[in-house]
């Protein structure tokens, strides 16, 4: 199942349960606006290539649109749209002022050189600038799109509109970025997990993980999982997989990422196939790659516990049935990831008030934010008699349905 087909059907399950009416219920379906464009750059050689981009907005009821922007082959509109989508529900669940929104390039970043990254990011701010804004729609970083990419925007759109920093989030410290966002969703991912965990008498220590993605995400959750005493048994990234039974040394990891291209030249592990790598022996899973790596196929090997979604979708409706028929608990990703979307909250706060926060301000009130959200889908969990996943996304829609009929969306 694609993932707008696997997000319309959760939201349309937490709409049942909340009894939703159902012309309100088609209306927060439907994008507030979607946006494709052509943008043709010279490439080094000085030949042309041209690259569609897309922007879909989805929602505004309780806020600016919040949304990454990813570089990535398989952009396409579908997948654009349900991530979309997914940002209102996870802004929501957050509890920040914002709604939903996501954007792509169909392209791949590791064939451009940076001079090409540039060019195209410039065209495509210079098409879509008029559509973002600070109080309009505030991308961000996502795959294959870094800090980097958010201060070419941040530029690009300058020129038309004056100095804006607020327009994008996750750039650069120097250009305004808030200290904390770059760790902000694994340190988020971390929270969450103290949180499930607590749940059951648990701790991070007591536990082994499994992390499927040693990007942005996976490192900075493997770090602050091993800074815990948590033992790290299995990582993998698109260079290959490593396992060691009595832990991963991170740091050295970590050190080993920084003069090396590939984990499988790591001395501290011994190499797997990375396809066995999210049925590996774990108490903690944490898929931190690709949507949908979780399937009807290999949903029933699973053999860890609990089930930390920090990718976007990794999960299909099928594996989920499977999962929770196996008794595994899925800390679903609209809450679990969401600490890289609060942060660029605080960033935006930041750069609107013109006050930069402490890091240690930052990752203090992150945490508040993380295990008050935690509370609130436990409530609806008990409420409603739903499992995690549902308990986050009848709260993530009763609060934009509430801020939509507030607004008065049928005048």
């Amino acid at each position: 199942m694609n993932a707008l087909a696997a997000t319309n059907r959760n939201f349309l399950h937490a709409s049942r349960i909340l009894g939703l009416d159902s012309k309100l219920e088609k209306s927060l379906l439907i994008p507030f606006r979607e946006i494709k464009v052509e943008c043709t750059i010279p490439k080094d050689d000085g030949t042309l290539v041209s690259y569609v981009g897309f922007r879909v907005q989805h929602d505004n009821a309780r806020g600016p649109m919040k949304g990454g922007i990813r570089y990535h082959p398989e952009v396409d509109p579908d997948e654009v749209n349900a991530l979309a989508q997914l940002m209102t529900w996870k802004t929501a669940v957050a509890n920040i002022p914002y709604g939903g929104a996501k954007g792509g390039i169909g392209c791949n970043p590791r064939e451009l050189s940076i001079s090409e990254q540039e060019r195209l990011t410039r065209v495509f701010t210079q098409r879509i600038h008029d559509l973002i804004g600070i109080h309009r729609d505030v991308p961000a970083p996502d795959m294959g799109t870094n800090a980097q990419t958010m201060a070419w925007i941040l530029d690009e759109y300058s020129k038309f509109h004056g100095h804006s920093p607020a327009v994008v989030t996750g750039k650069p410290i120097d250009l305004g970025g808030s200290l904390g966002r770059e760790a902000a969703t694994g340190l988020g991912v971390v929270f969450a997990t103290e949180a499930l965990l607590a749940e059951y008498g648990k701790s991070i220590s007591d536990m082994k993980f499994v992390i499927q993605g040693f990007g942005n995400v996976g490192s900075w959750a493997a770090k602050f999982i091993h800074d815990r005493g948590g033992k790290v048994v299995a990582v993998s990234d698109i260079t290959g997989a490593i396992k060691n039974s009595n832990g991963i040394d991170i740091p050295a990891l970590l050190r080993h990422r920084e003069t090396s291209e590939s984990l499988k030249e790591f001395q501290g592990g011994d190499v797997m196939d990375p396809n066995d790598l999210l049925v590996h022996e774990c108490d903690v899973l944490i898929p931190c790659a690709l949507g949908g790596v979780l399937n009807k196929e290999n949903a029933a090997d699973v053999k860890a516990k609990f089930i930390v979604e920090a990718a976007n979708h990794p999960t299909d409706p099928e594996a989920d049935e499977i999962l929770s028929k196996k008794g595994v608990v899925i800390l679903p990703d609209i809450y679990a990831n969401s600490g890289g979307v609060t942060v660029s909250y605080f960033e935006w706060v930041q750069n609107i008030q013109g006050f930069m926060w402490e890091e240690e301000k930052v990752n203090c009130e992150l945490n508040r934010y993380m295990r008050k959200a935690f509370c609130d889908i436990k409530t609806l969990c008990q409420t409603h008699n739903c499992n995690l996943r549902m308990g986050a996304f009848t709260l993530g829609v009763n609060r934009v349905a509430r801020a939509t009929l507030l607004r008065g969306w049928e005048a």
